[in-house]
């Protein structure tokens, strides 16, 4: 009876491991609850500062502009939040977003201790289940965080019902490598260097090899547009970065 009752469970990927698929989101949490305190440390290491520059294309493709009311989900400490809030203005929102407690904390203080504006919103939000009316947001990102999710559909209908008609859906994300010897020189150095350098600095060796399996098992460029359009958004695009290493997705609500 027991292994009966544990093959009807719905499952899913945590890494290479196949989980539960109502313990992910515990899992992940410990896994950011971990790394939250050195977080812009490891991303400034792991990319050698090159994941400004994805994500100033990702602001430049947003079209955000004064007035505007934006969704940050899974915003972390808060680079892309503080970015926006300065081109939305007085006149403007934007809300930052994270289902994890002690990073939502981390990007609250930070941007606090820099003189937050007015305009920026804290809430802690789970994506498949956004806490917000319909038509709420002029545009949505979800940057290196859709990854993470549960039931990736399922928070893509939940971006497209909050989106005002109009509205825009940026998904910054590691991808897929368009070039076979980028991919195999990515891998040694994700499976080998990325663990050593969460042990070294982190002191957490074994989040880092889950995030280097979770952009392994996370769709590649084409599936993602498609699962885009499948949840209802039109005018689906994507532009890779670093050889496809990252791809930022763009989708419209009609």
């Amino acid at each position: 009876m027991a292994d009966s009752a544990m093959s009807d469970r719905e499952t899913t990927h945590f890494g290479y491991r196949e989980v539960d698929k109502d313990a992910k989101a515990g899992m992940v949490g410990d896994v950011f609850d971990s790394v939250a305190t050195r977080y812009d440390l490891m991303n400034d290491l792991m990319s050698a500062g090159i994941h400004r520059l994805w994500k100033r294309f990702t602001i430049e493709l947003s079209g955000v502009r004064s007035g505007n009311s934006v969704l940050d989900i899974a915003g972390g400490t808060g680079d892309l939040a503080e970015k926006f809030s300065q081109l939305v203005g007085d006149g403007g929102r934007v809300v930052l977003a994270d289902i994890n407690a002690s990073m939502l904390r981390v990007g609250r203080d930070r941007l606090l201790d820099t003189g937050v504006q007015a305009n920026l919103e804290f809430v802690q939000a789970d994506a498949q289940y956004l806490p917000f009316p319909d038509d709420s947001f002029d545009c949505i990102t979800i940057a290196f965080g859709l990854r993470n999710v549960t039931d990736k559909d399922l928070a893509l209908r939940a971006m497209l019902r909050v989106l005002k008609p109009g509205g825009r859906l940026l998904v910054l994300e590691f991808s897929k490598p368009t070039n076979p010897l980028l991919g195999k020189a990515y891998d040694a150095y994700s499976f080998s260097i990325l663990p050593l350098m969460g042990r070294l600095i982190a002191r957490d060796a074994d989040s880092y090899k889950y995030l280097a399996e979770s952009i392994r098992m996370h769709p590649d460029q084409e599936t993602l547009r498609g699962m885009m359009e499948e949840a209802g958004f039109s005018r689906c695009e994507y532009h890779n970065m670093t050889g496809g290493v990252v791809a930022v997705h763009r989708g419209i609500k009609a």
